[in-house]
């Protein structure tokens, strides 16, 4: 078992790492001292896997636990379906200190953070996260939303969890696809803040993608270690916290231009990723090696670094209003060198249109 503290001023909580953390979320979602009424928030994928370990885990402990399932997908992130699921927590009686726990992955972590922050203007929000790339990053920082045809999460909050449980074990029946998508985010942990574990995420690419205990273990501790650390210093994202979209500003768009089908979020903040390294490249603020670096190690991943068919155009727009612009300016992400980043605001169209072009070619 390894543990990750997030301190924070309105409050900080832990990251627990551990195999068969499931089957203890009762015992841990008890020494919080919270009501005795939850509201279990799942998809229909992961319900029949883990609903209901979850529910016996809880009512093991005595609390009364209700379940609702969405839809798998991107598409279930939106107003209608926290509309839903007010509605289930209502039928739940579920009071303000009733937790909402998000059992699943960054869709059903995002979504049950939103309903979790707005229902009776907010109540305990518990992460219990089922896929790599949410046990690395989704479910770590408190940052919760939904859709809206015009973007991604435009709609949304700072919402802290007060407790996650990453059960290494769940990564077992993850589909190779998902997986690798989450060893997407592993990468930019690396990149944007510990060149030594970028070199060891390469070294060690074989025993990351056997999905060995050992392995898994550190680059999840690793991956929060490092999230935390930012998220201690800029919760709401004044300015440090902008270097965890290293690589979202390309990759939110490519995913809102295709759909948010062709590509999973993991794949288009590797193109993404590979994108702006190619834009500090050409804007003379790291070497071309740098950006090959990143390439090979997201190809030894299985994860693209292009988006063939997608058009300049429809990616300028969606640039246009991502929703970590300012004045109508983007804040990229862009590295210096491999564990070190910074954010630029003075990007020339040009630069940004030929890597478009580049990467869609």
């Amino acid at each position: 078992m390894a543990e990750v503290n997030v301190g924070l001023p309105g409050g900080g909580y832990a990251i627990h790492i551990l195999p068969g953390g499931l089957d203890r979320l009762g015992d841990l979602v008890g020494r919080l001292g919270l009501g005795d009424r939850a509201l279990v928030v799942t998809d229909a994928n992961v319900a029949g896997l883990y609903g209901d370990r979850a529910l016996a885990a809880l009512r093991g402990a005595g609390v009364h636990a209700g379940l609702a399932v969405i839809a798998p997908g991107e598409e279930s992130k939106s107003l209608a379906t926290a509309e839903a699921l007010y509605t289930k927590a209502i039928d739940c009686g579920l009071d303000r200190r009733s937790p909402i726990i998000a059992v699943g992955g960054g869709v059903v972590g995002d979504l049950a953070g939103f309903v979790a922050a707005t229902y009776l203007r907010g109540v305990p929000f518990i992460q219990v996260p089922t896929t790599l790339l949410a046990q690395v990053d989704s479910s770590v920082g408190g940052k919760v939303a939904v859709n809206h045809p015009a973007g991604k999460n435009l709609i949304g909050a700072f919402y802290q969890p007060r407790l996650v449980v990453a059960d290494t074990t769940l990564l077992a029946t993850l589909p190779a696809r998902e997986f690798a998508s989450g060893l997407a985010e592993v990468v930019k942990y690396g990149v944007i803040a510990d060149a030594a574990f970028f070199a060891w995420l390469g070294a060690n690419s074989e025993a990351i993608l056997a999905r060995e205990a050992g392995a898994i273990g550190e680059i999840i501790r690793r991956s929060c270690e490092i999230k935390a650390a930012v998220v201690e210093q800029d919760e709401k994202e004044s300015h440090l916290r902008m270097i965890l979209n290293f690589g979202h500003t390309i990759g939110h768009a490519v995913e809102a231009a295709t759909g948010f089908v062709r590509y999973t979020h993991g794949e288009g903040v590797a193109i993404g990723m590979y994108g702006a390294a190619r834009l500090s490249c050409l804007l003379g603020r790291c070497g071309p090696e740098a950006a090959e670096t990143v390439a090979a190690l997201l190809g030894r991943f299985g994860l693209p670094t292009s988006a063939r068919g997608c058009r300049v155009d429809d990616l300028t727009a969606y640039l246009a209003r991502d929703k970590k612009s300012v004045g109508g300016a983007v804040n990229w992400v862009l590295p210096d060198a491999i564990g070190r980043v910074a954010i630029s605001v003075d990007v020339p169209e040009e630069a940004v249109r030929r890597v478009l072009a580049e990467i869609t070619g």
